[in-house]
């Protein structure tokens, strides 16, 4: 049984958290970057080996996904100024800066951040597995993967993994083309276009009533059980980590072409949803690995769904569930209903994470009809929970006082990035229906 009055006592934001009430945790143990070094044992190192292990596979993803090529294969997405967005916004609060959109929601292949970590992963382990057979060498032009006698080697393994819908589709979609058995156990928030989608791959997706952790739990068992089976954790997987914060790698560039590095004294704020915490966790290792003290980085979860601030704000981490708390974890963000958050990217975060917002459902719908019609860009509602984060920073009394802490001169100056996580792949009637 959970002592609630113990941590309202610690932390009161959690009040407006246990009443569904939008609102901001700031993280009491986020450190200078140049000691948070001493709590994390991942280096820089670890980043730009996974960037060039993706950069070996790009002449084989230019092969299987044509969408790769404009970018050499690399999968990546553009960096937007979304102004008429920033209009939107300053009229919802007293938002002040300039707004830019980190367009995940657009990626190759997956269509989600997910394309990122997850790919990684699948890769990751085609390479291991055809290094080990002899059937491929660091030097050799990756391409060579696409012929018969490595497909066949890849067709005597299965990928399993556990999913809300957009790492199963990433992972789905990678596996099956590189000639991998797949199986997708997904939770009984998973979207059914996500579903079939993966089943017209070839994909077996293996249905849950339970939530997110029973799905990861049940797939964990089968592929341990299964000798020829390897199972993308998205709990507890390094490799997943790793490949998401090769974003932070990407977005410097990006941030040098358009001329908004981030300094001390023009930081830059990003924004990005977060349901289990993998991908939001690795982006972030990523971002204060690159930039440290200039980046401020926050997550935003629903209202009914806030897993990795109750994890965090109680120090329990993967201990607790938002159900333990009397919450019901039902949002319409599907990849956002994760009820126990990842207990390895939780304790990654305390040193790191500036803090969590939260929002309400209808909100993401807003937020998702004002983007299509101010810039002309859609996204799926999981994706859209990260408006809430630069309203909330001007609206929240804690959060205006975080903001008054940096001393900045001109809050105009602020460079805000929502991280837009995914969209690309959702069915046009779909999307029509959210917009409506």
């Amino acid at each position: 049984m959970i002592d609630i009055q113990k941590y309202l006592d610690k932390s009161p934001a959690l009040a407006d958290v246990l009443k569904l009430k939008p609102t901001v945790w700031l993280n009491p143990n986020l450190m200078p970057a140049s000691q948070a070094w001493d709590e994390i044992s991942f280096s820089l190192e670890d980043i730009i080996d996974a960037d060039q292990r993706l950069r070996r596979f790009a002449p084989l993803l230019m092969e299987y996904f044509p969408d790769t090529r404009a970018d050499g294969g690399l999968i990546e997405s553009e960096l937007r100024e979304i102004p008429e967005m920033a209009g939107s916004l300053s009229s919802q609060s007293d938002f002040q800066g300039r707004l830019f959109l980190k367009m995940d929601s657009h990626l190759p292949v997956g269509g989600s951040v997910k394309a990122r970590g997850g790919i990684y992963e699948v890769l990751h382990y085609a390479e291991q597995l055809a290094m080990e057979h002899n059937l491929l060498k660091e030097e050799d032009n990756y391409s060579v993967l696409a012929q018969p006698e490595q497909r066949k080697l890849f067709s005597q393994y299965t990928i399993q993994v556990g999913s809300t819908g957009n790492l199963g589709l990433s992972i789905g979609i990678i596996s099956s083309a590189l000639a991998f058995k797949v199986i997708v156990h997904m939770s009984a928030d998973a979207k059914q276009w996500k579903k079939d989608l993966l089943r017209s791959k070839g994909v077996v997706v293996k249905e849950y009533a339970g939530d997110f952790s029973a799905a990861v739990a049940q797939g964990r068992a089968d592929s341990l059980a299964d000798s020829g089976s390897y199972f993308v954790d998205d709990e507890n997987s390094v490799n997943l980590f790793l490949g998401y914060a090769v974003a932070a790698l990407r977005i410097k560039e990006q941030m040098r072409q358009l001329d908004i590095l981030p300094t001390n004294n023009r930081p830059a704020i990003f924004y990005i949803p977060c349901g289990v915490g993998g991908a939001p966790g690795g982006i972030t290792f990523g971002l204060k690995k690159l930039f440290g003290d200039a980046v401020h980085v926050f997550f935003v979860e629903p209202t009914h769904v806030p897993g990795m601030l109750l994890g965090m704000a109680t120090g329990l981490h993967n201990e607790i569930s938002v159900k333990d708390f009397g919450l019901d974890g039902k949002t319409e963000a599907d990849g956002l209903a994760v009820g126990r958050s990842s207990g390895f990217v939780g304790r990654l975060m305390e040193p790191l994470l500036s803090g969590i917002f939260t929002i309400e459902d209808a909100d993401l719908f807003t937020y998702l009809r004002a983007l299509d019609q101010r810039e002309q860009i859609r996204i799926e509602p999981s994706a859209a929970a990260a408006f809430a984060g630069p309203v909330g920073l001007f609206r929240y009394e804690s959060a205006k006082r975080y903001l008054a802490e940096l001393q900045l001169a001109d809050t105009h100056d602020i460079i805000h990035v929502v991280w837009a996580t995914g969209g690309n792949l959702v069915p046009a009637e779909i999307m029509n229906a959210y917009l409506a």
